[in-house]
């Protein structure tokens, strides 16, 4: 593309954007036609949410429905706010009740959660979801904007701000600083009949409502054009006050300063300035306004001013405490002061947003029950908790996003796909104090190693059922199932009753992501000088630099440090069990069991035990092989002996594992995926546990049995010529080209998987 062809793609998304000014007809015509962009500020916000859609998710083992919304669609999922589905859930459920009006209409929403944790994400999705949306052909969002200068000769113009009221008729245009609704504009006995129309052709549950009038500076244009039109005996005084030539429906994009206030924590002021905005003195003067200050000498740059007409956001707000006693009144009453005598309307959803330290501003008084002072505060603020995420998938892709520029929400079809993000390798670009840039490399299972280790530390014992370990559950959690040999348990096979703390403590993102990016600083040449591996950082750094740290790390308490060093070791065996998994499939991949084999014996077990015909290719009936399946189960599943058979036939134990392990399997999965007829087509012999199994995993047994002069002793410097020599070139090739090793992190995994079978290879 050429720098023309930039420049046209840019003029056609802002033409999409913007619309021309309308005059006040056309905009209720439009509105009959499109009623999403008449809504109400928490309506509007509702939609936004809902329209984006939703997708299925898994967390704390369970499925849930997400709004989209909360992934930063808009935004390539930049600021996508991982986990807490239950949380955002819930926060929509309550502005739907707002927006209809039922109930917590009065409420102040409130979320709360310690450090990292995604509150400030969710600011800046909001923002960009809300921005994007206003874009959008059913997203549009309206104010008024007001010309007197073609009213009859007067000296008083109408500005606000820096205005010059003698600039060109363009600039006579002054829009309502407050974004000010255009139905407003009616006398309300009308606005109330056009909104029962519009309502009674609206087929949605939460109906529009615009309750506000006028914003002061609107008012004073209205009623200086009021006062003209009436002395000249004007009849048709509305028409004249809201002709074209004075009042122009336009269209803005909500952001920060229009249609969402964000107050921050630094901001300062008197509560009435950080409100609503302040006077400007100089001006008082030059604009007279019968006898009072006039509203537009004022600056509308406080929070609830940027904000109306969609979002008021008040972050940090323990920073603000003395602020939210002024919000009280504010979502019940929808209405504010400038001064004593001038008032505003505000329709905006109120949000805040802090961490544990609020809460405890707020039970200060506490212990005076019925006269503690913030109780009416309280009252008003609806609560929703964001609390560390508990999933080890959503972990593992919060750190990646730490340490890389990776934005895209991951998204599977199954839990699979999810696993092999979770465990695949990190490159990450380095500058060394000599200026010069190194791509160094986190080995597979790494980041799994840090996502783990911090889920783990989140996690409550108190409701661990028995026999299970934190990662154990960190495992059910992320997966909604534990798979344990031939045999699957979902979670609701557990027992996991009792109230637990989950999420509410434990390692921040934060420290995981100064660990890590301190490893990439540090030289990793001390396992093994001999070989070219310095820029790897394997599972176990990862797991070490984070034990070490929590010693020096003043965000963790001394008991903290304690109850997370002691929950690394279950940790450290999960991930050498990951590693040593690779390692084996590895070794055999070359010996799998091919998928027709596999089938081949289903069938004669199906028939066996079943007396089902079996018949071979040219449509013969056969007997089931009982030497066929003999050999299968010795060879390939390892499970039996030549002592479990008589001859060719199997004992009793055999018996059992072919109708419980493979018949049952086989008939459970068919009944969960028959076809509305109860037919079953393309059963899925790799679905089944004990034959994924078989297809997919294999133990030191298989290794041994397969290379018999295979020794892993010899595994660092194998003898050339050996059968070792040889299966370690084969790994090593296929955990490069197969399982996303480097040859530097192959080298130091199956080294020191080794290194570990070594002692209890005889």
């Amino acid at each position: 593309m050429t720098g023309d062809d930039y420049v046209t793609e840019a003029d056609r998304t802002l033409e999409e954007t913007y619309e021309e000014p309308m005059d006040l007809a056309t905009y209720v015509d439009r509105i009959f036609e499109n009623p999403t962009i008449a809504s109400h500020a928490s309506k509007y916000l509702l939609e936004a949410i809902e329209v984006a859609g939703t997708r299925t998710v898994v967390e704390e083992g369970e499925e849930k429905e997400r709004y989209r919304f909360f992934d930063d669609p808009h935004n390539d999922g930049e600021h996508a706010i991982l986990g807490n589905t239950e949380v955002l859930n819930g926060f929509v459920d309550d502005l739907r009740s707002i927006a209809a009006g039922r109930a917590k209409d009065e409420k102040i929403i409130w979320f709360e959660g310690p450090t990292a944790t995604g509150k400030s994400e969710l600011k800046r999705c909001l923002v960009n979801g809300l921005r994007e949306y206003s874009k959008t052909p059913e997203g549009r969002r309206y104010t008024v904007e007001w010309n007197v200068t073609t009213a009859e000769a007067d000296d008083r113009g109408l500005s606000y701000g820096s205005g010059d009221p003698t600039a060109t008729d363009d600039q006579h245009w002054y829009e309502s600083p407050v974004q000010t609704h255009p139905l407003s504009v009616f006398p309300q006995n009308v606005r109330e009949r056009l909104l029962e129309d519009l309502n009674a052709e609206l087929d949605d549950h939460v109906p529009v409502q615009v309750d506000a009038e006028l914003d002061p500076f609107s008012r004073e244009a209205y009623d200086f054009l009021e006062e003209r039109y009436r002395r000249g005996g004007e009849e048709e005084l509305f028409s004249a006050i809201t002709d074209d030539a004075h009042l122009r429906v336009k269209n803005y994009v909500v952001d920060v300063g229009q249609g969402v206030g964000v107050l921050h924590s630094e901001d300062e002021g008197r509560p009435k300035e950080r409100l609503v905005g302040s006077w400007m003195h100089g001006m008082l003067q030059e604009l007279d306004s019968r006898g009072r200050k006039n509203p537009q000498a004022f600056s509308y740059d406080g929070v609830l001013s940027q904000g109306n007409g969609v979002l008021t956001i008040v972050e940090d707000a323990a920073q603000h405490a003395d602020l939210l006693q002024k919000l009280l009144n504010v979502p019940d009453e929808q209405s504010v002061k400038l001064d004593k005598g001038i008032g505003m309307d505000v329709d905006s959803q109120l949000l805040i947003i802090s961490n544990p330290d609020l809460e405890a501003q707020l039970n200060q008084h506490s212990d005076r029950n019925g006269m503690d002072p913030l109780k009416a505060l309280k009252r008003r603020l609806d609560k929703h908790q964001f609390g560390y995420l508990t999933n080890l998938s959503l972990e593992c892709e919060l750190i990646r996003r730490e340490l890389t520029n990776e934005t895209s929400v991951w998204e599977a079809e199954s839990y699979d796909e999810l696993e092999d993000r979770i465990r695949e390798p990190v490159s990450v670009t380095v500058k060394d104090q000599d200026g010069e840039t190194h791509t160094r490399e986190f080995a597979p299972h790494a980041i799994e190693a840090a996502g783990l280790y911090a889920v783990v530390t989140r996690l409550d014992e108190e409701n661990l059922p028995n026999g299970l370990d934190l990662v154990d559950k960190a495992l059910i959690y992320d997966q909604g199932y534990l798979q344990e040999g031939d045999s699957r348990r979902e979670k609701d096979d557990f027992d996991f009753d009792g109230e637990a703390h989950d999420g509410e403590h434990g390692i921040p993102v934060t420290y995981t992501r100064d660990t890590l990016a301190e490893l990439l600083q540090t030289e990793r040449d001390r396992h093994h000088p001999d070989l070219p591996v310095e820029n790897v950082v394997m599972p176990r750094d990862v797991l070490n630099a984070m034990a070490e740290g929590l010693a020096d790390a003043p965000v963790f308490s001394t008991g903290e440090r304690s109850e997370f060093e002691n929950r690394i070791v279950p940790v450290k065996n999960y991930l050498f069990d990951q590693q040593e998994s690779d390692v084996i499939e590895a070794i055999m991949h070359d010996k799998r069991v091919d998928e027709e084999t596999v089938a081949e014996y289903v069938e004669h077990v199906y028939a066996w035990e079943t007396e089902e015909p079996l018949y071979n290719d040219r449509g013969e009936r056969v007997e089931p092989d009982p030497l066929k399946m003999k050999l299968f189960e010795i060879e390939h599943l390892g499970r039996f002996s030549e002592g479990e058979y008589e001859g060719n036939l199997p004992r009793e134990s055999v018996r059992n594992f072919r109708r419980e392990k493979v018949i049952t399997s086989l008939n459970r999965h068919a009944w969960e995926h028959r076809n509305e007829d109860f037919s079953v087509e393309d059963v899925d012999l790799t679905a089944i546990p004990v034959i994924k199994t078989v297809l997919e995993s294999h133990d030191w047994e298989d290794v041994q049995r397969t290379f018999e002069d295979f020794d892993p002793r010899q595994w660092d410097d194998p003898p050339s010529g050996t059968q070792t020599a040889s299966v370690k070139e084969r790994t090593i090739e296929t955990m490069v080209d197969l399982f996303d090793y480097s040859a530097a992190s192959a080298e130091l995994t199956s080294r020191h998987v080794m290194g570990q079978v070594s002692y209890r290879w005889d």
